[in-house]
């Protein structure tokens, strides 16, 4: 099943995309409006969603325009050097523990929406991810377990500021600059995808660059959720972004910083497309 977020008649709405159709939740009293409640509810909530797609009116996916399904999580995380190859490429060592970072949730944008290459910086890397998205409250969960708590999965594009990313050791800064989260399509729940055995690929405009297997993960997305529920309380929509393969621009040679004009598409099997054009950080972003 396919959760999400859509714009329509310049209304937002949530709902279920299936059939080449988008179906409102607005349109059964029993269901939420907001994803947030839906995912958290969301074991409860299935049968209603099925009949939804069955009986409900559907809008043509050339009416609507999809968002990001998690606009503002409470937790937005990423994981560092979490493939073989990328570590390999990068020249550095296998970490024994998860590299843990934070993305702003003001950075998230949705499918199709602008990525700015910032005033400050040419440095703009684009790294292709698969996501996965809490649906339950949750602590110390066990790593035989933590598939439970799992909704479901996105595609997130980690889009980093290579020179700012390095100077600060949290990598924080480098992560977070506005529009550097693009998530989407939508969300696939749990129940329909082995998050374990996806190919994952990322072009810029029609050069592959980035192709793997989420195989290759060194930290699974279950063992992803045991370390971070030993430290803090997951919650229904947290987004845990699981890292990236090798392919990266910076370490290309020359240089394959993307440029505005660009247009980067990731491609996750089981989920869809996530793409986005490159443009100059727009001058009407100065606000005091």
């Amino acid at each position: 099943m396919k959760l999400a977020r859509f714009r329509y008649n310049d209304q937002i709405h949530i709902g279920v995309i299936a059939n080449d159709q988008a179906y409102t939740t607005g349109q059964d009293p029993a269901l939420p409006t907001d994803m947030i409640t839906l995912l958290g509810n969301l074991n409860d909530l299935k049968h209603n969603l099925q009949i939804l797609t069955e009986k409900g009116t559907g809008i043509s996916l050339d009416q609507i325009q999809l968002l990001a399904p998690v606009p503002h999580p409470e937790k937005f995380l990423g994981v560092g050097l979490n493939y073989a190859d990328h570590i390999e490429e990068t020249g550095l060592d296998t970490p024994e523990f998860p590299t843990i970072f934070n993305k702003q949730s003001s950075c998230i944008i949705g499918p199709d929406d602008d990525i700015h290459r910032p005033r400050v910086s040419e440095k703009l890397d684009y790294e292709g991810e698969l996501a996965l998205v809490i649906g339950k409250t949750c602590r110390h969960v066990p790593y035989e377990q933590a598939h439970t708590v799992i909704a479901g999965y996105t595609i997130v594009n980690d889009v980093s500021i290579r020179d700012w990313q390095i100077k600060a050791p949290t990598w924080t800064l480098g992560k977070s600059f506005d529009t550097h989260g693009p998530m989407g399509p939508w969300i696939v729940t749990a129940d329909e995808i082995d998050p374990h055995n996806l190919e994952l690929k990322t072009w810029v405009n029609d050069e592959l660059r980035q192709h793997s297997n989420t195989r290759h993960l060194i930290f699974d997305c279950y063992k992803l959720v045991e370390t971070l529920s030993t430290v803090c309380t997951l919650k229904p929509g947290d987004v845990i972004a699981t890292g990236t393969c090798s392919g990266v621009g910076v370490k290309m040679k020359p240089r394959g910083y993307m440029k505005p004009g660009d247009r980067v598409t990731i491609e996750l099997e089981g989920i869809g497309q996530l793409s986005n054009p490159v443009i100059e950080e727009p001058q009407d972003t100065v606000q005091f």
